[in-house]
């Protein structure tokens, strides 16, 4: 069985990661009701033995103490302290999270340059120490948000650092990207200055868009609330409630934040349990991305929730989207045979198309907007390590990777630059 290790960086990261660990210790209560340690929790939990210190992993016996292989870092105590004083503390060491007091200040530079620099040994060696504890480490899954300092400009930090350190091991980015009404104006900043680093250094990134986690929230929210025939919702059984798992009482984003997590669960689902085709983490890169640089794959999960009243029993997908010409057949199928918690089946989709050249567009445009008055530019040049010419070539590398889903998008057209297929 392959392990993976799960670096949250960032007040969003670290938030997303509670409700992750959470939801995954619910989901193999509810499997494993033996109270034996298996080849599905070694995925993601050590078992401890803590009358032996606490430094050695014990296997084939019962559950004695659960830890998770992560690594936390936030340059704010806030979320990272409400983890060592909550529920889930048990699951982790207090050297497991990286922590600092003044934060990022919503500067993708402060985050990457100096607090890069900063904690970079301290960083390496929590990572190295998870690494020493896995048989065979498959996967690091990276979750970050894209708008503040700390999650962009760190958490692409550390992304590089992986790649530096672990380099045959799969690196797959979950990144939660601000919406155009975000509150931190430098946001448009941070996330190009982000993306330049995920199209160089991840092996595969999942774009979260954080308006349409807002707008399924609300849509579910309206509908539990309706009571009309055929929208009645069972609540033990939405995806997105708080309930459940350790943690008992709700917070604000939880349900949003639930959405991604169930995401992971569901990606690492058939790399933790037995099914009749199952998948490797590796696959996923192996398989859905034919150019190194595009390898944005966007995500699609249901049901999100189950219907008390109806029904609906799964269908087999149909290919009805446009393929590029020389590759018909771009489909992996992976079967798991255990659900999720209180759902009789579920769907995830990973579409690796050309969909997202919206969304960066429109990225590309707000911060263009900033960049031509100079816009709050003199808060990234006055850290160490931080040139204009940085803006310059992530505003390059956007518009490259623009332009190459472009040319996809119309794949019959002459004298188009040819793409690199990846080997």
């Amino acid at each position: 069985m392959t392990q993976s290790i799960v670096v949250q960086v960032g007040q969003c990261g670290n938030q997303v990661g509670c409700r992750f660990w959470d939801l995954a210790l619910r989901e193999h209560a509810h499997i494993n009701q033996t109270g034996v340690y298996d080849e599905a929790l070694s995925s993601f939990f050590r078992n401890v033995d803590q009358r032996r210190g606490g430094g050695a992993d014990t296997t084939g016996g019962r559950i004695t103490s659960l830890k998770a292989r992560a690594v936390l870092v936030d340059m704010e105590e806030g979320v990272l302290g409400e983890i060592l004083q909550g529920p889930l503390r048990s699951l982790f060491n207090s050297t497991q999270l990286i922590s600092d007091v003044s934060g990022s200040g919503n500067n993708w530079a402060v985050g990457h340059h100096t607090y890069g620099s900063t904690y970079r040994e301290q960083i390496v060696d929590q990572v190295r120490k998870a690494a020493e504890h896995c048989d065979c480490l498959q996967c690091f899954f990276l979750i970050h948000s894209m708008g503040g300092g700390t999650g962009s400009g760190l958490g692409t930090f550390v992304l590089k650092l992986l790649e530096e350190e672990f380099p045959e091991v799969c690196r797959i980015v979950t990144s939660v990207y601000p919406t155009a009404e975000d509150d931190v104006i430098t946001s448009p900043y941070n996330s190009i200055l982000a993306m330049k680093e995920l199209t160089e250094h991840a092996d595969c990134v999942l774009p979260v868009d954080n308006q349409s986690l807002v707008d399924i929230v609300g849509k579910i929210q309206h509908m539990s609330n309706t009571g009309k025939p055929g929208c009645t919702i069972k609540k033990d059984c939405t995806i997105i409630s708080g309930q459940g798992g350790v943690v008992k009482v709700e917070k604000p984003f939880d349900a949003m934040n639930n959405i991604v997590a169930n995401l992971l669960l569901n990606i690492t689902s058939s790399a933790r349990f037995e099914g009749s085709l199952n998948m490797d983490l590796n696959e996923i890169a192996m398989n859905l991305v034919p150019f190194p640089r595009l390898h944005y794959l966007v995500p699609s999960l249901t049901p999100l929730y189950t219907l008390a009243d109806v029904n609906v029993p799964p269908r087999r997908l149909k290919p009805t989207l446009p393929f590029v010409p020389w590759n018909q057949e771009g489909w992996k199928t992976s079967l798991c045979s255990v659900p999720p918690v209180c759902h009789t089946h579920s769907l995830l989709a990973l579409a690796n198309n050309t969909c997202v050249k919206s969304t960066f567009s429109e990225l590309r445009e707000r911060f263009v907007k900033l960049y031509r008055r100079k816009a709050h530019l003199h808060h990234y040049l006055a850290v160490d390590g931080m040139e204009l010419a940085g803006f310059n070539e992530a505003l390059s590398s956007i518009s490259d990777l623009i332009e190459d889903y472009t040319h996809l998008e119309s794949p019959l057209m002459p004298n188009a630059p040819r793409l690199t297929i990846a080997t």
